[in-house]
């Protein structure tokens, strides 16, 4: 990550090339075929980039590009005649190979990160192997835009909300106020704070990453610097997002809730993503204190813009090449490859909605609720099911949940218990995967979760799996994988979330307890395909 300082072999000079000649027209070209089989990939991006979490998306580019100028201002123009450029061919076709699976699977997060590898790809043929090496930073700049799969994204969160929740909750008793952590949910006795996704830090995470990654290349100094600059972004976040917090706790403690809401809310985290950024330039100018070189902070961060207005007018006067023209060329015969090929848009089988689903099967009564909006939105189901069912023969009650989605590839998919319930204040244990032989019952066998939740003295008992597509499965891993397996083999990426929970009886065992969620599962079992699709 160091700058490049050391000067290049001086090249023949070349007389002045027509601005506006054979090679621009190349490469503006090559941008122009590009689109079409990286499409979904940027329309999935700009619907990430209207979110909070990812909203300086936009920014990254022009970073990355500001970077790539800084870098060919030190350097000499390219060789006249490119002769090491078949590795970048060779990456920009395994790049479009990878984007044209993720078109077949309609998945965008392979086709945007097939697109930064085509990139990459890009540079080492204009360049060469040997120069383009010295490109590849603000290539990988370009990662920052990108949003995390969805399935890492949501165990990131729970994750960071836990983190925030632990250290924010010390403050504020650190602080002198009376506070109990329940889960994520923020106990200060009249009131309860649940410290949703939104403050999990993510919004502030990426972000900082950034600006982290940008900060270590402009940084002059020893790489170790580098390293400690671009490491100590991720715990910053973390740590200012807990005290951030802590703050809200504390003015809820002293004024009221109205103090977590509105403008104060927002304001506060801007706050802290700016304090973040300053104590990221207080370590660099620690740093450089303790350096066995010192400079002023001014001097140590290479701001420096003079000369890029020429720099930018190289890319208009452009030498032409055969890898130019083979990048364009095989960049266009693929996208117009996939634009010949048939629609690969996956059709969900007819199903009934789930609201028809009976609540009447066998003894059991059920009775239907709506989930909260909020919850409903984290959700993201196409449709869903939430019954409580009971039976005069069983001493306890059985709820029976069904979240489900027509597609898993294009921003949606199923959110795994194990996840969720943590929020909620459960403490899951003895989360274990288990057999159920349903052969008896004409189901055959399959693998589903079992844990026991516990809040306070309550406890309760979960089954669950992922249904859909002729599967059952336990592992949520394994259900995204084949989720895209199926979008290619079966043409089909819809699915579920089955979920049935019980209390666990003071007077009776976990085993009794589980008896009687198998006695539902097997009740359920026989319409489920009806409004699942099996």
């Amino acid at each position: 990550m160091s700058n490049i300082s050391e000067p290049f072999p001086s090249h023949a000079a070349v007389p002045a090339r027509r601005v506006g000649g054979l090679g621009f027209w190349l490469f503006a070209g090559l941008i122009a075929v590009s689109v079409p089989i990286f499409w979904i990939g940027f329309v999935s991006l700009a619907k990430a980039w209207s979110t909070a979490e990812y909203s300086h998306g936009p920014l990254i580019p022009l970073i990355s590009l500001y970077l790539f100028l800084r870098e060919l201002r030190k350097m000499p123009e390219p060789a006249a005649r490119i002769r090491d450029g078949w590795q970048g061919l060779a990456i920009m076709v395994g790049a479009l190979a990878l984007a044209l699976l993720g078109n077949l699977m309609r998945v965008p997060d392979i086709v945007t990160y097939a697109f930064i590898l085509w990139v990459s790809g890009v540079v080492f043929s204009i360049f060469g192997w040997a120069r383009g090496r010295h490109h590849q930073l603000p290539v990988f700049h370009l990662v920052f835009m990108l949003p995390l799969p969805q399935i890492l994204y949501w165990k990131l969160a729970t994750f960071l909300q836990w983190v925030s929740s632990v250290i924010g909750v010390w403050l504020l008793s650190w602080s002198g106020v009376a506070v109990f952590l329940d889960g994520n949910v923020i106990d200060l006795g009249v009131y309860k704070l649940q410290v949703a996704e939104a403050c999990s830090g993510l919004r502030y995470l990426f972000p900082i990453l950034s600006f982290s990654y940008l900060f270590a290349i402009l940084y002059r100094g020893p790489m170790w610097h580098k390293a400690v600059l671009l490491l100590s972004a991720a715990p910053l976040t973390v740590l200012m997002n807990s005290v951030r917090i802590a703050i809200i706790g504390w003015l809820v403690d002293r004024y009221g809730i109205g103090q977590a809401e509105g403008f104060l809310h927002f304001f506060e985290g801007w706050v802290i993503f700016l304090i973040c950024v300053a104590i990221l330039f207080g370590l660099a100018a620690f740093l450089q204190r303790h350096a066995p070189v010192p400079m002023p902070l001014s001097q140590a961060i290479d701001l420096d813009f003079q000369g890029f207005g020429s720099i930018l007018m190289r890319v208009f006067s452009m030498r032409a090449s055969v890898f130019l023209g083979l990048a364009f060329a095989v960049t266009a015969l693929v996208s117009t490859l996939w634009v010949a090929m048939p629609d690969p848009s996956v059709r969900p089988p007819d199903r009934e909605p789930l609201v028809a689903f009976p609540m009447q099967m066998e003894s059991w009564t059920g009775t239907t609720a709506r989930l909260d909006p909020e919850i409903e939105k984290v959700l993201g189901a196409d449709d869903y099911l939430n019954a409580i069912y009971s039976a005069p023969n069983e001493t306890e009650i059985v709820s029976f949940f069904v979240a489900y989605y027509t597609k898993q590839t294009e921003g949606q998919g199923i959110h795994s218990p194990e996840v969720c319930l943590p929020a909620g204040g459960w403490e899951v244990s003895n989360l274990r995967p288990m057999e159920l032989d349903m052969t008896a019952d004409g189901y055959g066998k399959f693998q589903a979760n079992r844990a026991v939740i516990q809040k306070g003295l309550t406890r309760q008992l979960v089954i669950y799996w992922f249904e859909g597509r002729g599967e059952r499965v336990a592992n949520d891993f394994s259900a995204k994988l084949n989720v895209l397996v199926d979008s290619i083999t079966k043409g089909r990426t819809d699915g579920a979330l089955v979920r049935y929970v019980t209390p666990i009886n003071v007077e009776e065992s976990d085993a009794e307890a589980e008896a009687r969620l198998l006695r539902m599962i097997r009740d359920t079992l026989k319409p489920l395909p009806r409004y699942v699709p099996f």
